[in-house]
């Protein structure tokens, strides 16, 4: 039996815990917001994740030079047109940028990952919100 798994190799990786980290952090807005419980998570909060999964994910794109993919799901099944907007349009604003400033800076390096099957599922099952 090899000892060279995933989490044998990031033992010592003090990142390690992001993956954990995210997956609660999934699981317990998924659970609010099915539950229509989002006003029972403070705003600091969701200002506090939204800003460091902005950061992160520029830093990524930047320094890897690829656009990694931003949301899981293949299309609008787990975040919506709306929502995607709703959010996008309040990152301008937070930043006092509006429609023209994001037309002139776009990526320019966009992928075809959203047009290629997903390598593992991009939802796990057992987060999937109940109906």
């Amino acid at each position: 039996m090899s000892n060279d798994s995933p989490s044998n190799r990031r033992v010592n990786d003090p990142y390690a815990a992001t993956d954990a980290l995210a997956d609660e952090a999934w699981a317990l807005a998924s659970r609010a917001v099915a539950d229509g419980d989002e006003d029972r998570i403070s705003d600091e909060a969701v200002a506090k994740l939204l800003t460091a999964a902005v950061k992160l994910y520029a830093a990524k794109a930047d320094r890897g030079e690829r656009s990694p993919r931003a949301l899981l799901g293949q299309y609008d099944e787990v975040v919506s047109p709306t929502e995607a907007l709703t959010a996008a349009t309040e990152l301008l604003r937070a930043l006092r940028l509006g429609p023209m400033e994001f037309g002139l800076w776009a990526r320019r390096r966009p992928e075809d990952y959203h047009d290629r099957e997903p390598e593992a599922p991009a939802i796990p099952a057992a987060d999937t919100p109940k109906s």
